[in-house]
């Protein structure tokens, strides 16, 4: 299970930071036109997403790889957890349903890195 737990955080990471370099670099305008959502919240929040899905990504694996701080590893996860809830919340207002499965999808493995880390397969047990 610890071997499929790090795959979990791997996919993760990569995912999160491809979209939150994606959010960070290309111009407001490029992203509201792709994403409705992102004109709904404006600039400043499409920016803050990016930065906290980035800083997840790194928080899934360098803390556990360095062996410095590893319960920032759950931590991290935990982040996606709430950040996907509100990605959920928000397609729903907005009666986007095509990117709800990819969100739950996304929750659920964020969810399994919580349960894993925090619990039975804690980096501190």
């Amino acid at each position: 299970m610890n071997i499929a737990l790090w795959i979990i955080a791997a996919v993760l990471a990569v995912l999160f930071l491809a979209s939150g370099l994606q959010k960070l670099t290309q111009p407001y305008e490029k992203l509201a036109k792709t994403m409705r959502w992102a004109d709904k919240l404006g600039a400043t929040a499409v920016k803050a997403i990016g930065v906290l899905e980035v800083l997840a990504a790194v928080g899934l694996i360098l803390p556990a790889a360095l062996g410095i701080a590893p319960v920032l590893v759950p931590l991290a996860a935990t982040g996606l957890v709430l950040l996907m809830a509100g990605a959920i919340i928000t397609h729903l207002r907005l009666g986007e349903t095509q990117p709800l499965a990819m969100n739950i999808a996304l929750l659920v493995l964020a969810a399994v890195v919580v349960w894993g880390r925090f619990g039975p397969y804690s980096f501190t047990s």
